[in-house]
């Protein structure tokens, strides 16, 4: 079988990918269906209190832009913490390396929301996938944008991404968000307190919030999340989107970040970048070969999709999908 990046004849030519995943995927909705254990839903943000915790879909698209999906793969869900991987991917467009002075690289150790190393580290968060590393980025992104184009900014490039001007905002989330943000009120004080924030706390908390609140279903997670899979072309224009030396640098911060302080556990399990929401999905990139969307709300100590992880288990051990 082969690893991440690597590709039998029959794989290719025949579709073989193709038609292992159509038997596979569905197997997995089906044991997954038979957990007992869920994980609970994010109950801090009450939108995402009230998903059904039975819900689980999955999708993938491989390398031929060939789309595979099982459960309720088609369902829209908050994305969250997902959307700082493209958030990301428009600031390191604008800033390039000097973003990284910043917001650093490294894991934080902590939960997403910790603001405890940052008041250590004097307002430099320890990656842009914590929460107070993403409130930067949505700084930069608010550059001398009003607040409502740097959020129409990060919705068109997610929409040109997935090849689908459906997506959206989910105005009722972003509302509940920014009701009950405190402690993300904390940390854009607390960076722009530290001089690293540029635009006033409101404002950059109107961005962020707003671009969590993105609503896609795993079909479109997936086909938007592809260009770091393809060494970042576009799937369908094949444009390049960002230079294959800023995916892979992208990717490894979701090796190494994307799950925060579960990102080693993740990493030992499923083996493949991915970064995680609290709204239950999960976006896992296969260098060369797939981009996987699952969601399944119930979530993990963590904050990570409880199911959503052991689906991914399943599926990149029998796949034999590993950057290892």
């Amino acid at each position: 079988m082969p690893h991440a990046g690597q590709h039998t004849d029959s794989d290719l030519a025949d579709g073989g990918l193709n038609a292992r995943l159509a038997g596979m995927l569905p197997d997995i909705v089906q044991q997954m269906a038979s957990r007992v254990e869920r994980g609970e839903v994010a109950r801090y943000i009450p939108p995402l209190a009230r998903i059904d915790p039975r819900k689980f879909g999955i999708a993938v698209v491989l390398r031929d832009n060939s789309v595979l999906v099982a459960g309720d793969a088609d369902e829209e869900f908050s994305i969250q913490s997902i959307s700082k991987v493209f958030s990301l991917t428009l600031a390191l467009g604008k800033k390039g390396d000097g973003l990284w002075s910043r917001v650093g690289r490294e894991p934080s150790g902590d939960a997403f929301n910790s603001i405890v190393l940052l008041e250590h580290e004097k307002g430099v968060p320890r990656n842009p996938f914590i929460n107070a590393g993403a409130i930067v980025i949505a700084d930069v992104l608010l550059a001398t944008h009003q607040p409502k184009e740097a959020i129409g900014e990060i919705l068109r490039f997610v929409q040109s991404l997935a090849d689908d001007d459906r997506i959206s905002v989910d105005r009722h989330v972003a509302q509940a968000e920014m009701a009950t943000g405190f402690a993300n009120a904390a940390l854009a004080n607390l960076l722009k307190a530290n001089g690293n924030l540029d635009n006033l706390p409101t404002h950059v908390l109107g961005v962020y919030h707003h671009q969590c609140a993105l609503s896609m279903s795993c079909r479109q997670l997936a086909r938007a999340g592809f260009f770091l899979t393809s060494g970042g072309r576009h799937p369908v224009t094949c444009r390049q989107v960002v230079a294959p030396e800023r995916t892979r640098r992208i990717s490894a911060l979701m090796m190494t970040c994307g799950h925060y302080d579960g990102s080693g556990d993740f990493a030992f399990r499923v083996g493949v970048p991915a970064k995680s929401g609290v709204g239950g999905g999960i976006l896992a990139i296969v260098p060369g070969i797939a981009s996987i969307a699952v969601w399944s709300p119930g979530l993990n100590q963590q904050g990570n999709s409880l199911l959503g992880t052991e689906a991914l288990e399943i599926l990149c051990r029998q796949m034999n999908w590993s950057v290892f």
